[in-house]
């Protein structure tokens, strides 16, 4: 396998940032869940169209059945994570769904041992036990006993499923295809899939405010472009676990984005659990160093 020109847990770090944003630009628009997902995931094939038509359009010749097969699969659950995250932040807080829906290693590891026999040594299973604590104090002072709070919790831990689904999928395409061609052909999928289920769903996909349609643009090109498009990129060198252990960080940096642009409360319990999480993460970064 070649060596990356740029270092992959740097990008992993820029992609967390970038997607952190994702719960705000939600939550600002007025637009509905599955409008606001197809235009995040068009505008970013168009974005990419120039790119891959120049350079990579040839690739499509060498891609398998296989892993056609895989990239369609890949593309149906990413549009099914935005619509499933995006309605859940209809019902519960910023901070609430983005703990949820991050809480990628519960599935991530079970997939990875079964999916590609990785091994998981005590200290990884330990830094995530820390991380997933972190992450559920976060929100514990959100946490509402009623319906509409437990509804949207149970969709943001579907969409959950769904991301880590997505990743494993990815993981084994990733191997054999660039990152902008395999990014364009999931993203392309995904646009489909939401066009159908708007249509199905009788969302109107026009006319809306022009501040919709800016954070439709910056949905595309922040979380989406500089986030899980840098994510679809490491995939040839790092694992979907490490992936889905860096993400856990994103509902520190939404809580805080929430905090200052959305005005909700920031709590003691979601202070500590961002700390908590830190430390996760450090022992996981630490281990993976190691190679232990």
């Amino acid at each position: 396998m070649s060596q990356p020109k740029i270092n992959p847990y740097l990008l992993i770090i820029i992609g967390v940032i970038s997607v952190s944003t994702s719960a705000i630009f939600v939550k600002l628009s007025s637009a509905p869940s599955g409008v606001i997902a197809f235009y995040r995931l068009f505008f970013s094939v168009l974005i990419l169209l120039p790119i891959f038509l120049i350079k990579y359009v040839h690739e499509i010749k060498q891609i398998t059945i296989k892993d056609w097969i895989y990239s369609i699969i890949a593309g149906v659950f990413l549009a099914f994570h935005f619509i499933l995250w995006f309605e859940s932040l209809n019902y519960t807080s910023v901070a609430s769904s983005t703990v949820l829906v991050t809480l990628q290693p519960l599935f991530a590891f079970i997939g990875t041992y079964y999916f590609y026999k990785e091994s998981l040594s005590i200290k990884t299973i330990i830094s995530a036990v820390i991380t997933i604590v972190g992450s559920v104090i976060i929100s514990w002072g959100d946490f509402a006993l009623n319906t509409k709070s437990l509804w949207g919790d149970l969709l943001a831990l579907i969409a959950c499923a769904l991301i880590t689904g997505y990743l494993l999928f990815g993981q084994s395409v990733r191997q054999r295809i660039s990152s902008i061609t395999y990014t364009f052909i999931v993203y392309s999928i995904s646009s489909i899939t939401l066009f159908i289920y708007a249509i199905m769903q009788e969302e109107s996909l026009f006319p809306y405010p022009l501040e919709d349609w800016i954070y439709f643009l910056l949905l595309a090109i922040v979380p989406t472009l500089l986030g899980h498009s840098l994510f679809n990129w490491t995939l040839k060198w790092v694992s979907t676990n490490v992936i889905s252990m860096a993400i856990l960080f994103e509902p520190v940096g939404a809580s805080l984005l929430a905090y200052i642009l959305l005005k909700e409360k920031l709590v003691w319990t979601q202070l500590l659990g961002g700390f908590v999480v830190l430390i996760g993460l450090y022992i996981f970064s630490i281990h993976k160093k190691k190679g232990s």
